[in-house]
């Protein structure tokens, strides 16, 4: 089926028979036009898979993203693998832009909840990309009536600020409405896993929290491993989440001596598992979807029970132990397996996963605020999408330890949709015998993102704690510049080898490659330069003078210069060690 949406021809394609389609241009505005699709049948049907398609010409497009990129944002083909997205999981939104990063098309569909394939890839042939969406890829509930609006953005501004505004749309639309971001969320926390995994102590999750918070941590995240006394790495044992759980006994305790450090404490669970060990097994037996490994499964949110047992246990964590938040883990796992695609009924108040989904994580919002209004809850990179945005309140990049790019990349990537939500590195971790140049460079790739520290403080070597210190310092001096500035993330196809944040009265500019930073307005204060590479010099090209006081710090914070400058317009090259800082004060 064809369809003349304003100048723009668009197909349906679907081997569905029941359904009347329609695809109409109800605004175009600037640049941006919105699509409106539905479909509309007679009687309530299970619907087959559709797919809608366009083309849009390959003109000055050099680089692809979409929220599951990653490292892969070059061009893809009109045969390439779609991603996924659904509501935990991804985004369905993708974008086309030029050498410059200027936009060239931002596509992006309304409902984010349901299942849906997406893809732009060139077509050989015609020099064109295909855009190209899939709906209904997997069972739904019987429906009558569907629609949908398809965003298509083809203005010519920065491919990062066409993002933000996507993600904007989405904030706005009723039922997306994103959480609450108490202030303890955007501020540097100290976590468990990489340092202790699952040999949790509490004596010496105290001792490290004294020390991360002299450091400048605000809360600690302790991870897996209190809730049983298993050491295997599976979930085999997770799903009763016991009120005096054996490695930890009394929680309570423990909860009160963070407290008094003054420090919040937030606490994991994986939210979907039952493992085969646990007494919640043979509770629940028949009402799982699906495996996690061989002595593990997975809960079926459409029943009603299952849904209170998780919620009412997080509650009563919360008022029992007093805790400040939680990190919900493997919430994109709720998948049906294939044999269980048109599982329905059987005591289940919901036929949809995602709308059960979103029923239990909307109630878990709800139900913790009602308790604790300022509740922290923390999601992990890959389940990090609009509607992630109404169920909490931070997002994590993805396990990379040790990864100080991967940290770069899969924050800027978050932040690109997240709005105003708090957006976490991976914990930073590394080698104690590394060099400190090394170590600051785990929180130079993590600085446009709140830091998560996971080391043992008291056994890195004192230039590794000086490292931490300056660090930490310097994100929590420019914290709103970082977090809230005006965020400009260059060539998302080469992994953003230069990142800008500014607002009215600062400019920094963080490199991690061998490119040039690009001053294109001196009409600030205060210019920040960070080499986030080995290299012992950068390379800044001003686009008019700066007269004032010029500073250069090593990694640690120590001062190798100080001196009034007056730079001319053109191209400097500034000596600067590696993983250093310069400031330059403008009189």
């Amino acid at each position: 089926m064809r369809f003349q949406c304003g100048a723009r021809p668009m197909n349906i394609n679907t081997d569905e028979t029941h359904f009347r389609y329609s695809l109409e241009l109800i605004e175009e505005k600037d640049g941006v036009e919105y699509i409106r699709f539905v479909m509309d049948a007679k009687e309530a049907r299970v619907p087959k898979s559709v797919q809608i398609s366009w083309q849009h010409p390959a003109i000055d497009i050099s680089g692809y993203w979409d929220p599951g990129a990653n490292r892969e944002k070059g061009l893809r083909m009109d045969f390439s693998t779609p991603f996924q997205s659904k509501a935990t999981s991804l985004a369905p939104v993708c974008s086309l832009y030029n050498p410059e990063g200027q936009n060239r098309l931002t596509t992006a569909f309304s409902d984010a909840m349901r299942p849906l394939r997406m893809r732009a890839g060139i077509h050989e042939e015609t020099a064109e990309f295909e855009v190209w969406l899939e709906l209904f890829t997997e069972a739904c509930p019987p429906i009558d009536h569907y629609e949908a609006v398809i965003r298509i953005d083809t203005r010519e501004l920065f491919y990062a600020d066409c993002l933000r505004e996507v993600g904007q749309w989405w904030a706005d639309m009723p039922g997306y409405t994103p959480a609450f971001v108490p202030d303890t969320a955007r501020l540097p926390m100290y976590s468990t896993w990489y340092s202790f995994h699952q040999q949790l102590d509490p004596a010496e999750i105290e001792k490290q929290c004294l020390l991360a918070k002299e450091l400048g941590c605000e809360a600690v995240i302790v991870d897996d491993g209190w809730q049983t006394d298993d050491n295997q790495r599976g979930y085999a044992y997770c799903g009763d989440w016991e009120a005096a759980p054996k490695r930890i006994a009394d929680m309570r305790r423990l909860v009160e001596h963070v407290h008094a450090l003054g420090m919040k404490f937030i606490l994991w669970y994986s939210v979907p598992f039952v493992g085969k060990h646990s007494k919640a097994w043979s509770r629940f037996k028949g009402k799982f979807m699906n495996s996690y490994g061989v002595d593990t499964a997975v809960f079926d949110p459409r029943f009603p029970e299952v849904r209170e047992y998780l919620i009412g246990t997080y509650e009563e964590a919360l008022r029992t132990w007093g805790i400040d938040g939680f990190k919900l883990d493997f919430v994109d796992s709720f998948n049906l397996s294939q044999e269980m695609r048109y599982s329905l009924g059987g005591g289940r108040d919901y036929d949809s996963v995602p709308e059960a989904v979103d029923r239990l994580l909307s109630d878990v919002m709800l139900r913790l605020k009602s308790i604790h209004p300022d509740v922290m809850i923390e999601f992990r990179q890959n389940y990090i999408g609009p509607l992630m945005r109404k169920y909490g309140n931070m997002f994590r990049v993805a396990d990379c330890p040790n990864n100080y790019s991967q940290n770069r990349i899969g924050s800027i990537d978050i932040r690109l949709l997240s709005g105003n939500t708090a957006v976490h590195s991976d914990m930073m971790m590394w080698n104690w015998n590394d060099r400190p140049e090394n170590v600051a460079l785990q929180f130079i790739h993590s600085l446009f993102s709140v830091p998560q520290l996971s080391v043992l403080i008291d056994r890195v070597p004192e230039s590794h704690r000086q490292v931490i210190a300056f660090w930490l310092g310097f994100w929590r001096e420019h914290r709103e510049l970082l977090l809230a500035g005006s965020l400009r993330p260059q060539s998302p196809e080469y992994m953003y080898p230069v990142v800008y944040a500014s607002d009215s009265n600062r400019l920094l500019a963080a490199v991690y490659s061998e490119q040039i930073i690009h001053i294109d307005s001196v009409e600030r204060t205060i210019f920040l330069i960070v080499n986030g590479t080995s290299r012992e010099a950068v390379v800044v090209q001003l686009a008019g003078q700066i007269r004032g006081m010029m500073t250069v710090l090593d990694c640690t914070g120590s001062e190798i210069s100080n001196q009034m400058i007056h730079l001319q317009e053109g191209i400097h090259l500034f000596k600067l060690p590696p993983s250093g800082l310069i400031r330059l004060q403008q009189e």
